[in-house]
């Protein structure tokens, strides 16, 4: 029986800088507005994408956090970006210092050999 080559996930480290008019709001100010205007936008624009957020401004000047995405595709992906580019979040809260996009262990898909890491995990699709 043949076996369907399921697409790996897209994963996206996107490299953000916070923005004046962000810190000129109150911690509950920006809790409102992420979950007021950026968090809806992404609901009703896209599906099969989740998140992690990280803080890095007291590491580097230049990006303040790093937010992970992970999308089931690059139509999910696109559609996560072009939502977002719709919010306060892009340009005003936030400037994109720059997006890495790639695929876990896609060396080792393209050339079939076992991934080299010191920590696997199975794929989101397969959790």
């Amino acid at each position: 029986m043949p076996t369907e080559e399921i697409a790996p996930p897209v994963t996206a480290f996107m490299l953000i800088k916070t923005q004046p008019e962000w810190l000129a709001m109150t911690p509950r100010e920006r809790l409102d507005a992420f979950t007021g205007q950026v968090l809806p936008a992404i609901e009703a624009r896209t599906s099969g994408v989740r998140s992690r957020f990280y803080d890095t401004e007291f590491y580097s000047t230049r990006v303040t956090d790093v937010w992970v995405w992970e999308a089931d595709d690059h139509d999910a992906y696109q559609r996560l970006i072009d939502a977002l580019r719709e919010t306060p979040f892009w340009d005003r809260y936030f400037e994109i210092v720059d997006l890495l996009v790639g695929t876990e262990n896609g060396y080792a898909r393209t050339y079939g050999f076992d991934p080299v890491a010191t920590v696997t995990t199975a794929p989101a699709h397969a959790r």
